[in-house]
């Protein structure tokens, strides 16, 4: 059997690696246009902010090594182009201009995702980055060693856009963060989110909403981003305002597409069309609260999702119950975490939502180095179900969530999870978790 897969970072090398582990004697052949597999995209802000690190510390594995250690067909440089789902074929082009074809039994599409650069005048300038492979972190590594950057605009306010504004603080740069929505963190409850914005701004960022970007200009040896009623100058412009699905394989072969264009998947990774999966930022997935189809792109489920894949394809059936999209990011001293739905996203998908905001302490009452930690939690009035729930502090956020997320995996009611036995030391937490506090004062709202 031959299992092809096109696109060798988090989904794809997991099935790839999975599936010679499951059965040594399959043929696994890998796809990837760049010359980079499996590294840790996430860690990219963090290491832009040391000029001292090597970007290609963030490797994981090199591709020699599933080469050679694996017995994984892995050719880089090998851009596909087309699939043929009736004849099973994929056809591409080398970096070098030569044009290739491969057969398949069974296919996986795990293309990832890429930044979305708005169709505007200047943002093909050098200077003007997104940042989402590898090679977009060298690039604007390179361009900060060659060129002296004391100015940078962040277009967008994202988890990118928040992580990349810490980076380039820590590098010294004077940086501005615009965007045209007029509200901060438009997903987070606006007491949390203002706890962000205040951070961020003590950090000595100046923030822009409510400002539609008209297009990018070069103003001598600067940059200039041009708004309906602003102007920005800086040297360097990263464009931060989300990503969007590789899906156009995928859909110009007649493979059906989901939320947002992602490729349609069900429990199994399997899309329309035979034979052939999908995984990582690419497809879409189950939301585990709301039963719906969504499209959260989370390192964590492309990973799973090519372990999923790899079993399905060596014989072993796997369904993967979804996500709910947990994520945690870091800005400047603060944690920042989610998971589940907003009060908005559950009232769109049919739930009466209850909320509760409390402000917590992190550790038992006059504990040493104790902080703030602010909780938001959502409940459903008619079933009593927990929703979803936010957490912002200075310590103990991002661990934190993960008992929610676990709670809306299990689909907990809000009562269920107020009694659950979670761990007491004053140095962690006072006897009341905020996050029990929380759930507390919602039920009474319930």
């Amino acid at each position: 059997m031959r299992f092809v897969i096109i696109g060798g970072d988090a989904a794809g090398m997991s099935a790839a690696s999975r599936a010679k582990r499951r059965k040594p004697d399959m043929e696994v052949i890998v796809l990837e246009q760049t010359g980079d597999v499996s590294y840790s995209a996430c860690g990219m802000p963090y290491n832009i902010a040391d000029p001292k690190r090597d970007m290609d510390d963030l490797i994981v594995r090199h591709p020699q090594v599933f080469r050679e250690k694996q017995g994984i067909d892995l050719r880089n440089g090998h851009r596909v182009e087309s699939i043929d789902p009736g004849e099973k074929i994929v056809r591409g082009t080398t970096l070098d201009g030569k044009t290739f074809q491969v057969g398949y039994d069974e296919l996986l599409i795990a293309t990832g995702a890429s930044p979305i650069i708005p169709n505007l005048s200047g943002f093909d300038l050098p200077g003007v980055m997104g940042l989402k492979t590898l090679d977009d972190g060298r690039r604007i590594k390179a361009f900060m060693a060659e060129h002296e950057v004391k100015q940078a605009v962040i277009i967008g306010m994202g988890y990118i856009a928040l992580e990349m504004c810490e980076a380039l603080r820590a590098r010294n740069m004077d940086v501005a963060m615009v965007k045209p929505r007029p509200v901060f963190l438009p997903w987070m409850n606006k007491d949390l989110s203002q706890m962000v914005r205040e951070e961020v701004e003590n950090h000595g960022v100046k923030l822009y909403m409510g400002h539609e970007v008209e297009g990018v200009e070069q103003a001598n040896d600067r940059l200039k981003v041009l708004c309906t009623d602003l102007h920005l100058e800086a040297e360097m412009v990263l464009v931060a305002i989300g990503v969007t699905p590789n899906s156009q394989l995928a859909e110009d072969a007649g493979i059906a597409l989901g939320v947002r264009k992602s490729i349609a998947v069900d429990k199994r990774l399997r899309t329309s069309e035979n034979h052939v999966y999908a995984a990582g930022d690419c497809a879409d997935a189950y939301h585990v609260v709301t039963g719906e189809k969504a499209w959260i792109p989370l390192a964590l489920r492309a990973n799973r999702a090519g372990w999923a894949v790899a079993d399905n394809v060596t014989g072993k059936e796997v369904e993967l119950p979804g996500i709910a999209g947990t994520a945690v990011f870091k800005v400047f001293d603060l944690q920042v975490a989610r998971t589940g739905l907003t009060a908005d996203e559950a009232k769109k998908s049919g739930f009466d939502p209850v909320e509760m905001m409390i402000q917590g302490r992190t550790r038992a009452h006059a504990h040493p180095g104790a902080s703030k930690l602010g909780v938001y939690m959502v409940g459903d009035r008619k079933s009593g179900r927990l929703l979803g729930v936010q957490m912002v502090g200075k310590e103990g956020a991002a661990h934190r969530i993960d008992a929610p997320a676990v709670a809306l995996q299990a689909k907990m009611t809000v009562e269920e999870f107020v009694q659950c036995d979670l761990a007491y030391a004053p140095p962690f937490s006072p006897v009341w978790d905020p996050m029990l506090t929380a759930a507390n004062q919602l039920l009474k709202k319930l």
